[in-house]
């Protein structure tokens, strides 16, 4: 895959919504704060209007979501650049989510920071996560482990083959 650097046709930051395929309150995040290249920030702010969101603030938990949409708004700024729409792609699961805080702060401004570490020719893809708060100390970390199906595949097909 050729990874295209997008900073120069998106004015940032901006709305992450048209680079994710995620509709209404399951788009987590606010706003692409950066990218170029292999690299890509997200900016949220929680609130208590937030999906997940209670008195106490929001699951740490959460962050891995978090992390997950921010690789989603990296492949979505891919594709658009590619003339494509943002695709549908899965979590597969992470190698130690570690997160310094059992709630995340509502009314904080968290940065997400995604990148990619590796990406196979049959989707399957590693990132290098981590989330930082408003006073940029890195809260919660992982690698990420991704699989985004072909423009070709389709669900069945992906069951039916596996993995590979």
């Amino acid at each position: 895959m050729t990874i295209i650097d997008s900073s120069a046709t998106i004015k940032m930051p901006c709305c992450i919504k048209p680079y994710v395929p995620h509709s209404g309150r399951m788009c987590l995040l606010d706003t692409l704060l950066k990218t170029n290249g292999e690299v890509l920030e997200a900016g949220v702010v929680p609130t208590l209007q937030s999906q997940f969101a209670t008195d106490q603030g929001v699951p740490g938990w959460i962050g891995l979501e978090w992390m997950a949409q921010a690789i989603a708004a990296w492949s979505g700024v891919q594709a658009r650049a590619a003339g494509r729409a943002p695709a549908i792609g899965f979590l597969l699961g992470t190698r130690h989510y570690d997160c310094k805080q059992p709630w995340l702060t509502l009314g904080e401004h968290f940065r997400i920071r995604v990148e990619q570490d590796f990406q196979a020719d049959n989707g399957l893809g590693s990132f290098i996560c981590n989330i930082y708060d408003s006073r940029s100390n890195q809260i919660a970390s992982a690698q990420v482990n991704v699989f985004q199906p072909g423009p070709d595949d389709n669900l069945q097909q992906i069951q039916a083959r596996g993995f590979r």
